[in-house]
């Protein structure tokens, strides 16, 4: 091999490695403001998988690393119907969100949220199927101890997308009434499944009642639309670098 094809062979590894590092690396986007807050968007908390999907996943460990990333950069923890209601922050606001209503919601995460003093809001779906799912005592446990508000997400993580308005309008009332049965507290949030929303399904979610509504879309930014709050996605191999990007840049990797 000639020295030109040795030189070109290192600039193709070079480059493909430098393609492979901003892809997943994404330290090239432009810092968000840090007066706009962080919406956090997480499921299941658990050592394993199971049948969830891996991306779905973030271990305790993991998880406890990023709380303390939180804690040590100052940020200061909210629910989202705080963060509506715009109560003032004395430093950059995050917001800590978990779809679906897991039960290692309670046996994993709501241990280190008490550790930290942290925050969070878990948007229920009290009929999804194939999930352990929290029980009606440890959503009133939770709930009573300040730390955690529960939202909505449906009855059965229905596509509202492409449901019947019947059909949609009932899935999204009946999740919120149910929630507000079990907490005894208004249910003000509310998470479209799939992240799946048009202005029709938007306005049934106001028309239900809901204060505020987050979405699967990725970003950090001013919540001048309450019912299309874009979220940070943490996923289960997200790593801490990783993670320090998303909370500066609002996403990590493309």
């Amino acid at each position: 091999m000639t020295l030109n094809m040795i030189l070109a062979t290192g600039l193709i590894i070079a480059t493909v490695g430098f393609i492979y590092l901003a892809a997943h690396y994404n330290f090239w986007r432009s810092k968000a403001s840090k007066a706009h807050p962080r919406i956090l968007m997480y499921h299941s908390i658990n050592h394993h998988a199971g049948i969830s999907h891996p991306d779905l996943v973030v271990t305790p460990a993991n998880f406890k690393v990023q709380l303390q990333y939180l804690k040590n950069n100052h940020y200061q923890f909210f629910t989202m119907s705080e963060l509506i209601a715009g109560q003032q922050a004395t430093s950059t606001p995050v917001a800590l969100t978990f779809d679906d209503g897991f039960a290692d919601n309670y046996t994993h995460m709501y241990p280190l949220l008490k550790e930290f003093n942290a925050k969070a809001t878990i948007f229920l779906c009290p009929e999804m199927p194939k999930i352990n799912k929290l029980s009606k005592q440890q959503i009133q446990e939770m709930q009573a101890s300040g730390l955690v508000e529960f939202g909505a997400h449906t009855m059965t993580h229905l596509n509202l997308e492409q449901a019947p308005d019947e059909l949609a309008q009932q899935e999204i009332i009946q999740s919120k009434q149910h929630i507000e049965s079990i907490t005894g507290v208004a249910c003000q949030s509310f998470a479209y499944p799939y992240g799946r929303l048009n202005e029709r399904t938007v306005n049934f979610v106001k028309n239900a009642g809901f204060l505020c509504a987050v979405t699967v879309k990725k970003g950090i930014e001013a919540l001048t639309n309450a019912y299309m709050v874009k979220r940070i996605s943490v996923l289960g191999k997200t790593n801490i670098v990783q993670f320090h990007i998303a909370m500066t840049r609002g996403r990590y990797r493309v």
